[in-house]
């Protein structure tokens, strides 16, 4: 074999995969771009939105898939997971919300390490949510928000694994837990609040009887 073939070989290798390669990329954001509109339908409770969004998510994510797995180093390379750990996070936070069952890794078609950091994400998403019930009075909402966002990193803190493997997890989860604390102070005062007017709206009554 010349040289000259054996270089001509190379080139061809070298240009099937930087085609994967700009396809990858390409797809990442257009799966990062449904997902992002993923989550905001489901904060606006429009689950139909939602819903078709993630399909569309989930097609360009097959499809990334399918071709980034023939060159494992474009498959983990960061744009590729972090796509992944996106549609982890839409998909659990449209379950979380919506109280819809959890998906799994191997039913979303990620890998581990994207699935629990798409779900330590979702800790931020539950506040926002959290949030927006206060706002709107429902107290009872934003405590099940809450209640959700501790059963999360309870879960998390048992992943107790060096960040080669985990991509990076613990440091997620370490902002999971300072939005959790936050929220938790933030609904404890809201119905500290609500509690004082409920008690205030009591007390008035009483006084208008006596009058």
């Amino acid at each position: 074999m010349t040289l000259e073939s054996i270089i001509q070989t190379i080139n061809d290798e070298f240009s099937a995969k930087s085609a994967v390669r700009d396809a990858t990329l390409a797809r990442s954001r257009e799966l990062i771009k449904h997902c992002a509109n993923a989550i905001r339908a489901t904060h606006r409770r429009e689950a139909d939105v939602a819903d078709s969004l993630l399909r569309r998510a989930n097609a360009t994510a097959a499809e990334m898939i399918a071709d980034a797995k023939a060159y494992p180093d474009i498959y983990f390379a960061g744009y590729t997971q972090d796509a992944l750990k996106e549609l982890s996070e839409a998909h659990l936070t449209r379950a979380l919300i919506l109280n819809s069952p959890l998906p799994t890794p191997e039913s979303l078609g990620v890998e581990s390490a994207a699935y629990v950091n798409g779900l330590a994400e979702t800790v931020g998403e539950l506040r926002r949510y959290a949030l927006d019930a206060l706002r709107r009075g429902d107290v009872t909402a934003s405590e099940t928000m809450l209640d959700l966002m501790d059963e999360i990193y309870t879960q998390l803190i048992t992943v107790d694994f060096p960040s080669a493997i985990t991509r990076d997890l613990r440091r997620k989860t370490d902002v999971a837990r300072s939005i959790l604390e936050r929220t938790r102070g933030d609904v404890t005062t809201a119905i500290r609040q609500e509690a004082m007017k409920k008690a205030m709206a009591t007390f008035e009554k009483k006084v208008q009887s006596l009058d």
